[in-house]
């Protein structure tokens, strides 16, 4: 699998991974696509002094290490865990620029999201409890209930089996009530796999000059 590091417009650095023809972020600026879609539209969207969330795709880490930073900032109690089949090498994640760029008093806490070990829980600091899952979500058995699902999987066009009415209808059932559910993507059939496995979904605006983005929500 050939991936390589590239810059976006935000000075931020994203992954080119060559096996799906795709960069992991907007080439239009990572930070900016990550801070608006996962924190601006979901995170900060909730209410609460305790959040559980699940991510589709950990990748670069951006969005756990946004989410920290997030919770440094409010001390809300963040439970995270995000689930990844294909995890970076250590030179790639050597190299990426997002604590210089958004908080390099934190860069251990960065460091230590990509270092701690695989399929077990971690408190990275007194609020961010944090565990990465090894892992296909096609085949791996939701054992919680969350608050939050971050969707950063490789778009639809590229990975179509991680899309389906299937997964989500999964992600529905392990949902609080008023969870919500943040992504990227704005494609029709996403948001009508969304609407039958139960979601209320709206269509928003997204990130920069992006046009559209989804928030889906779990009413009761």
């Amino acid at each position: 699998m050939h991936r390589h590091l590239i810059t976006t417009s935000d000075g931020s650095h994203s992954i080119m991974d060559d096996r799906f023809d795709e960069h992991f972020h907007s080439i239009r600026g990572a930070i900016e696509e990550s801070r608006y879609v996962y924190i601006e539209q979901g995170l900060n969207k909730l209410s609460g002094s305790c959040i559980h969330i699940f991510e589709v795709g950990f990748g670069t880490g951006l969005n756990a290490y946004l989410t920290l930073l997030d919770s440094l900032r409010s001390n809300r109690i963040i439970h995270y865990t995000s689930i990844e089949l294909y995890p970076l090498t250590k030179n790639l994640i050597k190299q990426l620029n997002y604590p210089d760029l958004l908080s390099p008093l934190h860069k251990k806490c960065f460091n230590k999201i990509h270092e701690v070990d695989w399929n077990m829980q971690h408190r990275i600091t007194p609020c961010f409890y944090f565990k990465k899952i090894s892992a296909d979500l096609a085949s791996y058995e939701l054992d919680d209930k969350y608050d939050l699902i971050y969707f950063d999987a490789f778009s639809p066009g590229k990975q179509p089996e991680l899309w389906t009415y299937d997964i989500f209808e999964r992600l529905f059932v392990a949902m609080n009530n008023q969870g919500v559910l943040v992504t990227y993507s704005s494609s029709g059939q996403v948001r009508r796999s969304l609407l039958s496995a139960g979601f209320r979904v709206e269509k928003m605006k997204g990130p920069g000059t992006k046009r559209h983005m989804i928030r889906a929500i779990k009413l009761p």
